[in-house]
């Protein structure tokens, strides 16, 4: 999946959140495996853990309502 899928326009505007240090990186700076993103802004990156959690719950209850 390219960052274009992820409706980012330019890669080397985009933030991510390095899940081993917790801090939020202006573009990849960090190995793929330690971070989450890309987001479009720096808040967005800072709130990576709970977006993460609202999507996986958002998906737990479309499953659950499928089955």
């Amino acid at each position: 999946m390219g960052k274009r899928d992820w409706g980012v326009e330019d890669p080397q505007e985009t933030y991510w959140f390095n899940t081993r240090t917790g801090e939020v990186e202006d573009g990849p700076q960090s190995l793929s495996v330690d971070r989450l993103g890309p987001f479009s802004t720096r808040e967005e990156a800072a709130r990576a853990n709970e977006i993460v959690a609202e999507r996986a719950r958002k998906w737990a209850e479309e499953d659950a309502d499928e089955g």
